[in-house]
């Protein structure tokens, strides 16, 4: 996912993100891959010197950050200088550093469609990350999240952790209705149909044009109901399981959603608001349901008299299926610690492996609604990581940093660690990691959802103006 914010990386960059990543699509290829063929292959003489670039650039989390940094430094002798790097940015940037050869040596919580861009233009060491891996223990990471950030033999990234996408519902409302836990396309739309009335609309779902949000939001859908972006060699996005999936994401947010544009921060407003039973949201909602953040409080009759209302209330939904679909997928991001192609390779080696091991607790508590571990524990531990997860407390942006465990039950948070093993993407594990990345910039999924569900195109049209979009966009990149 591009977007992801604890709540600041998730809505607050969108914009950014999409017009950098426009940028990155028109100019990128040819660009990185002249400039990675005269940049520096790494330092002389090693210094034990790194600069290490983060997504994870909020201050609270920047803070947090720098003290792990300096635990580090005093330990292994290396000096890091962190910088942070907003995510919209992050195009351009590895643009410019590249044309520069001023790669920085590590990057941390980079995203699966920008790993792939990276890699497919020369840019990442991929044998750094592969030992690292071997070193901590190969089964102590999450099979699935190893096979996403890899391409065949080939080890694009260090795996660190994931945010997943999910269906939150006010399992009160559906209790009271006599509906069971929205986990399917069939009960989803008759949650939606028989609890649309008066000030309630029956979903609330992501149908901004200009937010890669929305194509997140309907990726979840679409990989539930097993439509693919690709499958044997050419788009298909206008299968019969994709139409099904168009047809039925315009069902839910056009007749049942609220009117107008929908978007990140709108869909959840919505569901705080207490005027929608479900809603199609990231987990690092979790902080801001639990009503411990300022900045996104739930605003419903009920939560004035208890801000953790719509938390006790709320159920969560992971996988979904849809009737073409042969078993419940989820969806998700895997984020990771990269080696750049320039890297001092030993100082950065040292450092993703203490922030996989002695730092990896320090980091994922920074916000553990959205950091969810990937590496579960060590060879002497195989779940010390996950049940540190379980009982991380929320995130450093958190007025109250309550333990995720006294919040939220612990089937659910397994639950959550374990839909990481069923998370499925567009592309990575056909080898289009390309492509998704592109995607991401020229967004066509969602401009067809936006025209579809305002009412100027029809699913299958939308369909079909996906498909034509993305199968040009494919041959451009060829």
């Amino acid at each position: 996912m591009w977007a992801r914010r604890p709540h600041a990386r998730y809505a607050r960059n969108a914009a950014g993100r999409t017009a950098a990543a426009a940028v990155a699509v028109s100019l990128g290829a040819a660009l990185l891959a002249g400039c990675s063929a005269n940049a520096r292959t790494g330092p002389d003489r090693p210094d034990d010197k790194i600069t290490v670039w983060t997504l994870e650039n909020l201050p609270a989390r920047m803070a947090a950050e720098k003290k792990m940094v300096a635990r580090f430094e005093k330990k292994s002798g290396v000096r890091v200088e962190l910088v942070g790097v907003d995510e919209g940015q992050l195009p351009q940037l590895i643009m410019s550093a590249a044309a520069s050869g001023h790669l920085p040596d590590v990057i941390g919580s980079l995203p699966l469609g920008q790993a792939w861009q990276m890699y497919g233009n020369g840019l990442l060491n991929t044998k750094a990350p592969a030992d690292i891996v071997k070193e901590l223990g190969r089964g102590t990471f999450n099979p699935n999240a190893l096979e996403l950030t890899s391409d065949g033999p080939a080890r694009l990234t260090v795996p660190s952790d994931a945010w997943l996408q999910l269906l939150v519902y006010r399992k009160d409302l559906l209790k009271k209705a006599g509906l069971p836990a929205p986990d399917s396309y069939a009960t989803m739309l008759d949650a939606a149909r028989k609890l649309d009335r008066g000030r309630m609309h029956g979903i609330s779902l992501a149908t901004d044009p200009a937010d890669a949000f929305t194509q997140q939001s309907f990726e979840d859908l679409a990989l539930a109901n097993d439509c693919q972006l690709v499958g044997k060699g050419k788009v298909t996005l206008d299968s019969s399981a994709c139409r099904r999936t168009f047809a039925t994401y315009d069902e839910l947010a056009r007749e049942h959603g609220a009117p107008g544009t929908q978007t990140v921060d709108t869909t959840r407003a919505t569901y705080f608001a207490g005027r929608s039973p479900m809603m199609v949201w990231s987990s690092f909602l979790l902080d801001e349901l639990s009503g411990q953040r300022a900045d996104a409080v739930p605003s419903c009759p009920e939560c004035k008299k208890n801000k953790a209302f719509l938390a006790e209330n709320s159920g969560i939904t992971t996988a979904l299926k849809g009737p073409d679909g042969k078993k419940p997928v989820q969806f998700g991001e895997i984020t990771s610690w990269a080696v750049t192609k320039t890297a001092e390779t030993g100082a950065s080696r040292k450092f993703v492996k203490y922030m996989l091991s002695d730092g990896y607790e320090d980091w994922f508590g920074m916000a553990p609604e959205g950091k969810i571990p990937v590496r579960q524990g060590t060879s002497d531990d195989p779940r010390k990581f996950t049940r540190a997860w379980h009982s991380s407390r929320l995130g450093v942006e958190a007025k109250v940093r309550k333990p995720l465990n006294s919040i939220y039950p612990d089937e659910l948070l397994d639950e959550l660690t374990e839909g990481i093993g069923v998370m499925r993407r567009w592309g990575f594990t056909q080898g289009e990691g390309a492509l998704v990345g592109a995607t991401n910039g020229e967004l066509p999924v969602p401009k067809a959802i936006g025209a579809m569900t305002s009412g100027q195109t029809s699913p299958d049209e939308a369909a079909r103006e996906s498909q034509d979009e993305i199968d040009a966009l494919r041959r451009s990149l060829r």
